[in-house]
């Protein structure tokens, strides 16, 4: 526990936490849109994107991208392939195919496609280092070499590779990692008016100096390309974040030296490293939603939107904020000001606030203004695995605004489950965050965690089953004090990589 920086007590809760009945959230009903979720008309776009320039310019931008998460569960299909089957033919997996068996589907379209993927000629070249040619093995059924090539480190070692490092992306002259990627994307969006291009990247330890390799061979060429300077930093989820595993009867969970077994606890836990950077405009995204250039210009597009929407509302809020500190009495204030808060920032006016007492009023909205704000955009859903946007009803009755997890939803209550899957939006993790205050100083961002927001899972670890605690999540748990702003993107922004076979979707290819 010293060794990691945590604290007896902190353990101590921890162990509490396990024993307590499972912290669900009390979904009310999905957000939609004119209940929750703005929409942006198509002629407020030029505006809000002016809104964005004028803040870029001025160096106010940053990106910051989870890029911890390997690239294990990307590859589930062909590491099963490689370690339970590994010398199945196509005939065989043609047969099991034909007999309804999914995974082998899935395994044959694989196959079928290989040559499509960004990575196929690394792979062929790598093979024929050591004399194997790829095309004949395919010819002839036998994949298990071409498993063995892609997926360990006698070839790509793409298995134990974060998805960053991944080549996604084919183009005529050159082929780009997811990371790659998003150093293109920030090039349009994140730089300022000297071509500075700040981005951030939380990265697993062991990754980090692979990232840090490919940032150095690749920078030169982005910055010559797209007349930028790139100002790429990483950093690591602390180890002090770390929670203690327990067994399945909740005692603590010991190795095989008698040691305690604590695990990284989620992506939550990055809250700090987000707090550290006492940025004041960051675009979040996940590293795995990206596409060629070909579809770039409805992310950019929306991007600006979103950050041009988040600037026009917080302009508002630190007007008021000013207002409110300098003891006006106005009644046309109060009012004005309360409409606002529940019109755009769709917050519960508690009754008789309006009726009653100037300082009441007073106190009310510089407690829910004086916050951290995010514009969160929103896709419709259509049924990928993930959160949702959620009025949600606290301990004491009132409601907000909440991404939620499945994780969240009380599996065993058919009401919740109801509300769960009537949800018309889906969360991609296209959120855009205004972190200062209207004095320009940053926020302390862990001051507006909802520490019980933890979800509980079950692993594994040597063959012994555990219990794992994970901390409130980055956009859900870790942001839940926010002040909220739900906006409808088209889905053309949302194309993430969950599985190998998502990159041979059409919105991945370098053709239409």
């Amino acid at each position: 526990m010293r060794t990691l920086g945590i604290t007896e007590e902190q353990v101590l809760s921890q162990l509490e936490a396990f024993k307590r009945p499972a912290p669900y959230l009390h979904l009310k009903h999905p957000c939609t849109i004119g209940n929750g979720i703005h929409a942006i008309a198509e002629e407020e776009l030029q505006a809000l994107a002016e809104h964005h320039r004028e803040a870029a310019d001025k160096g106010r931008c940053l990106k910051f991208v989870p890029a911890s998460g390997a690239a294990t569960r990307m590859f589930e299909l062909p590491l099963w392939c490689y370690i339970h089957e590994p010398h199945m033919e196509r005939d065989e997996i043609v047969r099991r195919a034909g007999a309804g068996e999914e995974k082998c589907k899935d395994l044959l379209a694989f196959i079928d496609s290989i040559d499509r993927f960004a990575f196929f000629d690394a792979l062929k070249g790598t093979m024929g280092n050591v004399g194997l040619d790829i095309h004949a093995l395919i010819e002839g059924g036998r994949f298990g070499e071409i498993f063995e090539y892609l997926l360990t480190p006698r070839g790509l070692n793409y298995a134990n590779l974060p998805k960053g490092m991944l080549t996604f992306h084919r183009y005529p002259d050159e082929s780009r990692t997811a990371f790659e990627e998003h150093l293109v994307e920030a090039a349009e969006y994140v730089r300022n008016a000297r071509g500075i291009c700040r981005l951030h990247l939380t990265v697993s330890p062991e990754h980090r100096e692979g990232f840090e390799m490919l940032l150095k061979k690749v920078r030169p060429l982005y910055e010559a390309k797209y007349h930028v300077q790139l100002q790429v930093a990483f950093s690591i989820q602390r180890e002090s974040t770390n929670t203690i595993a327990v067994d399945l009867e909740n005692r603590p969970f010991r190795l095989g030296d008698g040691s305690l077994h604590f695990r990284p606890a989620g992506h939550g836990a990055i809250i700090d490293n987000l707090n550290d950077l006492k940025g004041d405009l960051i675009f979040i995204k996940n590293i795995d939603n990206v596409v060629p250039d070909r579809l770039k210009g409805a992310t950019f597009i929306w991007k600006k939107a979103l950050a041009g929407y988040l600037l026009k509302i917080q302009k508002r809020i630190f007007s008021y904020m000013e207002k409110l500190v300098e003891g006006i009495h106005e009644e046309q204030f109060f009012r004005e000001a309360l409409d606002f808060a529940r019109t755009e920032l769709f917050l519960q006016i508690p009754e008789g606030l309006r009726s009653g007492s100037t300082r009441g009023k007073r106190e009310f909205l510089l407690s829910k203004l004086n916050r951290p704000l995010r514009v969160c955009g929103q896709v419709r859903s259509r049924g990928e695995p993930g959160g949702g946007p959620f009025w949600v009803e606290g301990q004491d009755g009132t409601l907000s605004m909440q991404i939620v997890e499945r994780a969240q939803v009380n599996p065993d209550s058919a009401e919740q489950k109801a509300i769960w899957g009537s949800a018309t939006h889906f969360n991609p993790v296209d959120i855009v965050c205004g972190v200062r205050d209207y004095r320009g100083n940053p926020f302390d961002l862990r001051q507006y965690v909802n520490r019980d927001a933890i979800v509980i899972t079950e692993k594994s670890k040597d063959g012994h089953q555990l219990r794992a605690l994970e901390l409130p999540g980055l956009w859900n748990g870790a942001m839940a004090n926010w002040n909220t702003i739900f906006v409808e993107v088209p889905l053309i922004t949302f194309n993430p990589v969950k599985t190998i076979n998502d990159l041979l979707r059409n919105e991945h290819q370098p053709y239409k």
